[in-house]
């Protein structure tokens, strides 16, 4: 039999976090996963680049039951807090668009600095472990697993969620949290592509490839980014933001010339007599493949000065208003992200411990907290972790 301070299940990022974080207090730390390598996830994301945060983080950037409980964390556990533990590593960073920060090199320089952290004081890490079974005892729990006992006053769940299978993703943590009796908010896939219903799929399917600015929008939530079309639906980031706020059944509406006022802009160019069809004029501004998939052909080979107002009405809504009402998502297996998980309001957003099963606490993903596209999540992770590793 192992006997530690803390247990913590799953070797990710937020578990290694907060492993160094309660290394730092003197606690003896045992990190345990039923992976064959630490910090899989962390080595695939952003590209093998690894977004791995932002340098804008507001609780408005996630997505949960209670808007409310990430606050804390976010605000003890800041960007800048682990972007100075990033630059004390010497790993070179980038910045694109709307404050993402990338590694210049990879994704491995994120985890070679979490493990060496751990290593400075003295985590251990266990791999291929599969844990049969969890139960409480005098002094915290004891596991029972393929590689021995194992018990612990702390322990810690850092299972991840459901996104990405074959990166060894499981229900495992939401096993456990309903074994103690704690609640789950019901999980599906964010961050993923969106996929058309079966005629739209084979109407737009020549648009494969294709990526253009877009807004997307529903009552809830609207993005303006990147839009891919692809042989299955709709990708790029602006549908996977979008995805994050849409339920089955539900319309989008999107703006393919988002920065535009088409309807005066095409007035304009009526009252200066420019003579050139309204398919000339378009494909100044979009892709000819997509103008002949949202218009019909007689429409486009008018000039501009035989446009009715009307006409022109019908341009802008199919341009700029068009609604499509996606078949469903691609689902976890190309998920960045599960929705939903173990209930906020049955944690300390202080600590992440549970309030109803002593030394017991989640953090990250297995949390029903998920961020937007852009290193919010990998924020969250740090974050919680952080809490915890003060406390557990």
């Amino acid at each position: 039999m192992t006997k530690t301070d803390v247990i913590i299940i799953g070797a990710g990022a937020s578990g290694l976090m907060c492993a160094l974080e309660a290394g730092k207090r003197g606690r003896r730390v045992l990190v345990i996963d039923h992976a064959n390598k630490a910090g899989k996830k962390i080595l695939m994301s952003g590209g093998g680049r690894c977004n791995f945060t932002n340098l804008t983080v507001e609780p408005d950037n996630f997505i949960s039951n209670n808007s409310h409980f990430c606050k804390s964390a976010l605000s003890r556990f800041n960007q800048w807090d682990f972007l100075a533990l990033v630059e004390r590593h010497h790993i070179n960073f980038h910045e694109r668009e709307h404050g993402q920060l990338f590694c210049n090199d990879s994704a491995k320089d994120i985890l070679t600095m979490l493990l060496a952290e751990c290593v400075a004081v003295n985590v251990s890490v266990q791999l291929d472990t599969r844990i049969a079974s969890i139960k409480t005892c005098a002094d915290g729990f004891t596991l029972e697993t393929n590689q021995g006992v194992l018990t612990c006053a702390s322990l810690v769940v850092a299972t991840g969620g459901l996104s990405i299978p074959k990166m060894g993703a499981t229900p495992f943590g939401y096993q456990i949290a309903q074994q103690f009796g704690i609640a789950i908010v019901p999980t599906r896939a964010g961050l993923v592509p969106l996929t058309l219903q079966p005629e739209d799929k084979e109407k737009f399917s020549p648009l494969s490839g294709i990526a253009v600015p877009c807004t997307i929008s529903n009552h809830r939530e609207s993005f303006t980014e990147a839009l891919l079309f692809t042989h299955r639906g709709l990708s790029g980031p602006v549908a996977l933001q979008m995805s994050s706020y849409w339920f089955a059944g539900e319309d989008l509406e999107l703006n393919f010339l988002p920065q535009l006022d088409l309807v005066d802009t095409l007035k304009e160019k009526r009252r200066d007599k420019v003579k050139s069809t309204l398919k000339t004029v378009l494909d100044s501004y979009l892709p000819k493949r997509l103008i002949s998939c949202l218009l019909p052909e007689e429409l486009l080979s008018c000039t501009l000065p035989d446009l009715s107002d009307r006409q022109i009405q019908l341009v802008a809504q199919q341009l700029q208003q068009w609604q499509i009402k996606p078949n469903a998502t691609e689902g976890y297996r190309t998920a960045e992200v599960t929705l939903g998980g173990v209930d906020c309001d049955a944690l300390s957003s202080k600590t992440m411990a549970s309030k109803q099963v002593p030394g017991l606490y989640f953090i990250g993903e297995v949390v029903d907290v998920s961020g937007w596209l852009g290193g919010y999540n990998f924020q969250w992770a740090w974050s919680s972790a952080w809490c915890a590793g003060q406390y557990v």
